[in-house]
C-alpha cells in the first residue's frame, strides 16, 4: 500500500503555488518529479566528492568512480541484465536509441529492412529514418487500430529473413497503451532479428526484466523515474554491444592510442566516451533505490486507481473522447473535447494550477491515425491524489464552458 501523505512529503516540488492555486502535475509522462532524497544526492556530490571518475588516483576520484559504478550495479540489478558491463550510461533514451541506429548503419546494406511500429515517439522513428536513407534499407510500419493497440497479424506477416531489427516501444507516451513486447520480440527472433525496446514511458510505472523480455537492447531516461535529466541508459546485450562500432572517439573509450592505430576500450567504455554526467548517474540510482522502496507493485495498484477513476470521470463530461482504450495501459489519458483546440483547454486549465501537456507528444503518426491536431494528456504518477483527479475535472468542465 502507498501511504499518499507520507509520499507526498518527499516531493517538495508539490508544495508549489501556480497561479494562485495549489500545483497540480499531471505531465508525468514528459517527466516525472524529483524526490528529495535525489536532490540531496546531488547536492551531495558536488559539496563533497566532486571529480573526474575512473582516470583519477586521488581519494575524491576514487570515491567519485566507486559511487558511479555502484549506480551501474543498481541499474543491472533493477533491469535483470546479465553483466553490469551490458548498462552502457547515455545522456538519454534519445542519445541510446542513437548509438545503436548509428552502429546498425555498419550491419545494414541495401534491401535489408527494419520494422518501427505506428505507436513510436519521434526519437524511435526518425533515426530509423534517417539509418534507411544512408543505407538503403527499408523501413516497415507496424499499424495500429482504433484502441491504439498495434495489429500483431499485420506485424507477423511484415516479418522475413529480411528483417533486421525491429523497435517497439514498452508503452506509448502518446496514449499509455503497454505493448505485448515479448510476444513481439519472440516473433522477431524467430526470423533472426535484433529487437530495441523504448522502455522510456514503461520504467516508471513497470519493473522490465531485460532477460525474461530476451530484449536485445532496452533503453530509458533518468527523468521519467524520478530522477535528474540529462542522464539514461542503454541495456545491450554483450553479443550485439560487441558487434556495434563506437558512437564516439575519445578519452575513455580507448585501450590504446598512437596516430598509426587506435584500438578501442572493453565494455562498458567503449561507447562511454569523454566525461559523462557523473552526478547524474550516481542520482540516477538513488532515484532507483526510492522507486523500488515504495515497489513497483504498489506504484501499479495505485496508478490503476487514479487511471480507472479519472476515465470515468472525465467520460462524464459531454462531447470528450478519449484517445488510446487498451484493457493494456498505463496511468495516461489522452482527450479532447469536440469542437475546442487541446492548446486552448491546456491555457485555461493551467491558470488553475493544473499541469497537462497538449500537442502531438512528438507522436505525429498517431494524431495523422485519428485525424487530430493533438490531445490533451494527463498523466499520472504515484504521487497524485483522486482529489487533484477532481480539481483537473472541475478545470476542464470550466474550459469546456469558456470555450464551446
Amino acid at each position: 500500500m502507498i501511504d499518499i501523505h507520507k509520499v507526498r512529503a518527499d516531493f517538495p516540488i508539490l508544495n508549489r503555488i501556480v497561479n494562485g492555486k495549489p500545483l497540480v502535475y499531471f505531465d508525468n509522462a514528459a517527466t516525472s518529479q524529483t524526490p528529495q532524497v535525489v536532490i540531496d544526492a546531488i547536492v551531495d556530490y558536488y559539496s563533497n566528492y566532486n571529480a573526474n571518475i575512473h582516470r583519477g588516483v586521488h581519494t575524491l576520484s576514487q570515491e567519485a568512480t566507486d559511487k558511479y559504478e555502484q549506480a551501474r550495479l543498481k541499474l543491472q540489478q533493477h533491469f535483470n541484465a546479465n553483466k553490469s558491463y551490458e548498462i552502457i550510461f547515455t545522456a538519454g533514451t534519445t542519445h541510446s536509441i542513437n548509438i545503436v541506429a548509428t552502429g546498425f548503419s555498419s550491419l545494414l546494406k541495401k534491401g535489408d529492412e527494419v520494422i518501427v511500429s505506428a505507436l513510436e515517439h519521434h526519437s524511435n522513428i526518425v533515426p530509423w529514418q534517417m539509418l534507411c536513407e544512408q543505407t538503403g534499407a527499408i523501413l516497415k510500419v507496424i499499424p495500429m487500430n482504433e484502441q491504439g493497440e498495434l495489429r500483431l497479424d499485420v506485424y507477423e506477416k511484415l516479418l522475413s529473413e529480411k528483417t533486421k531489427i525491429v523497435f517497439v516501444n514498452h508503452v506509448s507516451n502518446a496514449l499509455g497503451t503497454i505493448n505485448p513486447i515479448k510476444k513481439i520480440i519472440k516473433k522477431a527472433h524467430k526470423v533472426g532479428a535484433a529487437v530495441l525496446i523504448d522502455g522510456a514511458q514503461a520504467c516508471p510505472h513497470i519493473k522490465p526484466d531485460v532477460q525474461d523480455l530476451d530484449a536485445d537492447f532496452y533503453v530509458a531516461s533518468a527523468h521519467k523515474i524520478y530522477g535528474p535529466t540529462g542522464v539514461g541508459i542503454l541495456y545491450g546485450k554483450e553479443k550485439w554491444l560487441n558487434k556495434l562500432p563506437p558512437y564516439q572517439g575519445g578519452g575513455e573509450m580507448i585501450k590504446e592510442v598512437t596516430f598509426e592505430k587506435t584500438t578501442y576500450a572493453d565494455l562498458p567504455h567503449k561507447f562511454e566516451a569523454g566525461t559523462p554526467n557523473i552526478c547524474g548517474g550516481i542520482a540516477f540510482g538513488v532515484a532507483i533505490d526510492y522507486a523500488n522502496a515504495i515497489g513497483f507493485k504498489n506504484i501499479e495498484h495505485y496508478e490503476n486507481e487514479l487511471l480507472e477513476y479519472g476515465t470515468k470521470k472525465l467520460l462524464e463530461i459531454e462531447g470528450l473522447r478519449i484517445y488510446g482504450t487498451s484493457e493494456e495501459k498505463t496511468a495516461v489519458i489522452s482527450f479532447n473535447i469536440e469542437g475546442v483546440h487541446p492548446y486552448d483547454i491546456g491555457v485555461i486549465v493551467d491558470k488553475m494550477g493544473v499541469a497537462v501537456r497538449t500537442g502531438h507528444h512528438c507522436a505525429q503518426p498517431i494524431m495523422d491515425f485519428y485525424k487530430i491536431p493533438g490531445t490533451v494528456r494527463a498523466s499520472f504518477s504515484f504521487y497524485n491524489t483522486f482529489e487533484e483527479i477532481d480539481v483537473l475535472i472541475d478545470a476542464v468542465k470550466k474550459a469546456k464552458m469558456m470555450l464551446g
